[in-house]
Formats: structure tokens, C-alpha cells, sequence
């Protein structure tokens, strides 16, 4: 089996180098447009000319863009992802000491969206057209629909305000208490979405001749649903979770602006704020590797769950 997965793994691999130098380009060049001029922005429209000649000059940002993009490009390669305008430390250091914290508050929301949403997706596939099945995919419609800022709202002054079982904000020690709201109000969203996929996929798979066949040879249903169906539903799932994955680290800056979290979307925000360069293209520079490799982990699940993926046309 490891022999069949390695060629089609490595094609996928090398098929996202071209993608991440395309990535590197745009993120480059949409930043320094978007942001307009560092320099002016820091020292005021009234600034000295002259010290804005000098500041411009050190940071090579009087050379022209390609020349600066080379330049960017050459330390990228190196691991060098610059240095902070307004900290005066290497973005690299603080993309490190920003990711764990979005990592972790990333993996609980997914971990939350999966186990909820597999349940409620499964129990409404089974029970099509019932008032549970109704409940559920209203529950997953809403959860779709309602904007993380204002849900997490509404859980703060709920469950910390009101009831006082949680913290409002802040990553506190690393405590989990501090972690369940914000994974809650961010997983909310792929809950929906995987719940509904969920139970439109597996509704297809138990509607086919061979789940008939097997529960005709009487099978049990937990069998039938689990060993028959559910892997061959979980396809299209398994989209929808690899690709929320990189969703959530992506739009993880609303949840953690909400709730004061130390990680890199609060990071991105404020760098924006300040118009500063180095460390908004290295916090978008890391999203948009995220998001490629959380398709690439699709595509090996692809391969792991379904054998005619792995067969290469004659």
C-alpha cells in the first residue's frame, strides 16, 4: 500500500511549488499596494522630508518593487522572513512565539466541528424527514449564518458575564477554561457546514444497491452505517474538514480579536494597523502555506480512504 501512495504523494508535492511561488508574488505584491507607503504612515503627513528620505533608505524601500521582491524572496529562502518596522525584531521570532496559540485554538475548534458535526449529520441521515433531523439542520443553518464576532459576543456575556463559568478573554496560562469559547465561536461555522455535507453524502451512499444487499444478508444497521457507508460518505467530508482546517487558522483574527488571544490573526490585525510590512507578509505569507498544505492533506486522505484515487490511468 505504501508503495501505491508514495507516486501519486510526491506528484501532489512537487505540483505545489509553482503554487507557493505564485502565492509568494501576490502576497508581496498586494501588500505593498494595499498599504500604501510604511514610512509615510509612521512619521505623519507632516513629517521632515529628509528623515523620511533616510528611513526610506534603510529599509530598501526606495529601491524599485521587483528589485525589492528579489531581496525578499533571497532571505525567504533563507528562513528570513525580514524584520518587525515597529518592534525591531525579526518577524520570524514573532511568528513563533504568535502560531502555537492559533495552532491550538485551530485544532480545538476542528476537533469540535468534527465530532459535532459527524453526530449531527449521521443522526439526521438516519432519520430523514423527522423532527430531529428538521432540528439539526436548522441547528447547522443557523451555526452557517451567524457572524463569529457577534456569536462570540453573545457566549462571552452568556456563559462569563452572566453565568461566570468562563473567562471573558485572554489566553490566561494556557488554561483550557480560557480555550472553550473562542473553539466553540470558531467551530461554529464548520459544524454547520459538516453536518450538512455529512448528511446529504451519507444519504446517497445508503440509497445505493449494495448498502441494500448488505442489510438484505441481515446485517445490523451500526455495521451497515458504519463499516458500508460511512467510509465511502466520508469523501467529500473529508474536504470539507481538510479545507476548514486551513478556514479556521485563516479566519481565526475576528474570533481572537473578540477574545484578546495571542495568536497570529491578532497579530495580523494590529501589523495592519501600523502598516507593517515585513510582519503582515509573513503572518499572510504563513496562512496562505497553511491553506495549500491543508489541501494537500485532502488529497493524501483522498488517497488513503478511497483505492481508485491511487490507480494511474494506463
Amino acid at each position: 500500500m505504501l508503495r501505491e501512495l508514495v507516486p501519486p504523494a510526491l506528484k501532489r508535492v512537487v505540483a505545489l511549488l509553482p503554487v507557493l511561488f505564485g502565492v509568494s508574488l501576490l502576497v508581496f505584491a498586494l501588500t505593498a499596494v494595499a498599504l500604501g507607503d510604511p514610512v509615510r504612515a509612521m512619521m505623519g503627513q507632516r513629517g521632515d522630508p529628509e528623515v523620511i528620505r533616510q528611513i526610506r533608505q534603510e529599509y530598501a524601500l526606495d529601491r524599485p518593487l521587483w528589485v525589492q521582491y528579489t531581496t525578499w524572496m533571497r532571505r525567504l529562502l533563507q528562513g528570513d522572513l525580514g524584520r518587525s518596522y515597529h518592534q525591531q525584531r525579526p518577524v520570524t521570532e514573532i511568528v513563533l512565539e504568535r502560531f502555537p496559540a492559533t495552532l491550538r485554538l485551530a485544532l480545538a475548534a476542528t476537533l469540535i466541528a468534527v465530532a459535532l458535526g459527524l453526530l449531527a449529520g449521521i443522526l439526521a441521515a438516519l432519520r430523514p424527514g423527522s423532527v430531529l433531523d428538521h432540528l439539526l439542520m436548522s441547528a447547522a443553518v443557523l451555526g452557517i449564518s451567524t457572524p463569529v464576532f457577534w456569536l462570540g459576543l453573545m457566549l462571552s456575556l452568556l456563559f462569563s458575564v452572566w453565568l461566570g463559568w468562563f473567562p471573558v478573554s485572554g489566553y490566561g496560562d494556557g488554561a483550557v477554561s480560557n480555550l472553550v469559547l473562542p473553539a466553540f465561536t470558531l467551530g461554529a461555522l464548520h459544524t454547520g457546514t459538516i453536518a450538512r455535507m455529512t448528511r446529504s453524502s451519507l444519504l446517497e451512499v445508503i440509497r445505493q444497491e449494495y448498502i441494500q444487499t448488505a442489510r438484505a444478508k441481515g446485517l445490523g444497521e451500526p455495521r451497515v452505517v458504519g463499516k458500508h457507508a460511512l467510509r465511502n460518505a466520508l469523501i467529500p467530508v473529508v474536504t470539507v474538514i481538510g479545507i476548514g482546517l486551513a478556514d479556521l487558522l485563516v479566519g481565526a483574527p475576528l474570533t481572537e480579536t473578540v477574545f484578546a488571544w495571542p495568536g497570529l490573526g491578532r497579530m495580523l490585525v494590529a501589523a495592519v494597523g501600523q502598516r507593517d510590512l515585513p510582519v503582515v507578509m509573513g503572518a499572510v505569507l504563513i496562512f496562505a502555506v497553511i491553506y495549500v498544505l491543508g489541501n494537500l492533506l485532502v488529497d493524501l486522505a483522498y488517497l488513503l480512504i478511497d483505492p481508485r484515487v491511487r490507480r494511474e490511468p494506463r
